[in-house]
């Protein structure tokens, strides 16, 4: 008995510093530069909530470093009955009153956010989580309060204030508040299809001639069946290129410093140099690290048509369900298929291969 009181406080308080700190760095995880993460967490976790765009880039970095914060608290002595355990509790409770929102608001769909992309999680499963957590932290300070050590002195609030704030200050220097970037235009030297398809089915004569008694004799009856596509509609897309509702064209939405969509790219980039009829593809970047994409575009292997858009308009453009990378195909306007983030609806380069050649 007296082990578990020595020992289970402990290991409540290092399960909950863990949770914590894998929350905390899985929101900035995996992205290289950071942005990426942490604008759609932004966009897809605190806009939802109120926050607007301007607000948003400096209360994730706060919340995120609060996150840090308390998950290093956790593991040292100092006031942890008194301030720590307590706000880390409160915070869970904040967190699980918005998850309570969302599941009945919205339903039990798609990833939470808690642990970003590193640990997808259901709305509902991130409750439970939260729920078990309070209740573990809840019941140490009942069952086993006095075999907390703890050091209450207004000195250590001090401590636990610099340790919150260093936090803070490092994700602020860690991933400085970017200045938004002027659109870039396409490349130049780049020319468009723009053969227009009007009608669905094209019916096309073959001249077949045969030689008979040395005369040739031309057969024109026979006839071959080209499928043109679908009848052609105005896209949503067609406010970025105006061309792209024009037979087969390819639209990706990329971070320029996701090592997923930088692949994807790749791929689409082998796709098009094996086949000259491959269609046309353009890309939309979020505003994220935008000096990176010469940096995309040479290990992508090509430079392809480009817009750079605002983190709002981006995954507003991708859809808020949706993640990077994301590549729709169009023919005539109409979607034909649309793959997006790194999971079951990933680009799957072998798949598409066959699909543009229907």
């Amino acid at each position: 008995m007296e082990n578990v009181k020595k020992y289970f406080p402990w290991f409540v308080r290092i399960l909950i510093s863990g949770l914590f700190l894998l929350s905390a760095f899985a929101k900035i995880y995996p992205d290289p530069s950071f942005y990426f993460s942490i604008t759609a967490f932004e966009f897809k976790q605190l806009v939802p909530m109120g926050f607007s765009m301007e607000t948003a880039v400096y209360f994730s970095r706060i919340i995120i470093g609060i996150e840090f914060a308390i998950g290093i608290l956790l593991l040292f002595p100092y006031n942890i009955k008194k301030i720590i355990i307590p706000a880390t509790i409160l915070m869970l409770a904040v967190f699980s009153v918005h998850l309570i929102i969302e599941i009945l608001t919205g339903g039990n769909q798609g990833n939470c956010g808690c642990f970003g992309a590193l640990l997808p999680m259901t709305p509902l499963q991130a409750l439970i989580k939260n729920l078990l957590s309070i209740g573990l932290l809840v019941f140490i300070l009942i069952k086993f309060s006095d075999s907390i050590n703890e050091k209450r002195n207004i000195s250590y609030c001090l401590i636990i204030t610099n340790v919150i704030t260093i936090c803070i200050l490092a994700l602020f220097m860690l991933i400085p508040i970017q200045k938004k970037t002027t659109v870039l235009p396409s490349p130049t030297g780049y020319s468009e299809d723009t053969t227009i398809v009007k009608d669905s089915i094209i019916v096309k004569p073959i001249n077949d001639s045969t030689k008979k008694d040395d005369i040739v004799v031309k057969d024109t009856t026979k006839k071959i069946i080209v499928i043109a596509g679908p009848k052609k509609v105005k896209s949503i897309y067609s406010k970025y290129f105006p061309k792209i509702d024009e037979g087969k064209k390819i639209l990706c939405f990329f971070a320029p410093t996701c090592d997923h969509c930088m692949a994807t790219a790749k791929e689409l980039t082998e796709l098009k140099k094996a086949d000259p009829n491959f269609p046309d593809i353009q890309m939309i970047f979020m505003d994220e690290a935008a000096e990176e994409i010469p940096k995309f575009f040479k290990f992508a292997g090509a430079e392809y048509p480009n817009l750079v858009l605002d983190i709002i308009a981006f995954w507003g453009a991708l859809g808020k369900t949706n993640d990077t990378p994301g590549v729709v195909y169009l023919w005539n306007g109409n979607v034909q298929k649309f793959y997006n983030g790194t999971e079951k609806d990933k680009f799957n380069k072998v798949e598409f291969k066959k699909i543009v050649k229907k």
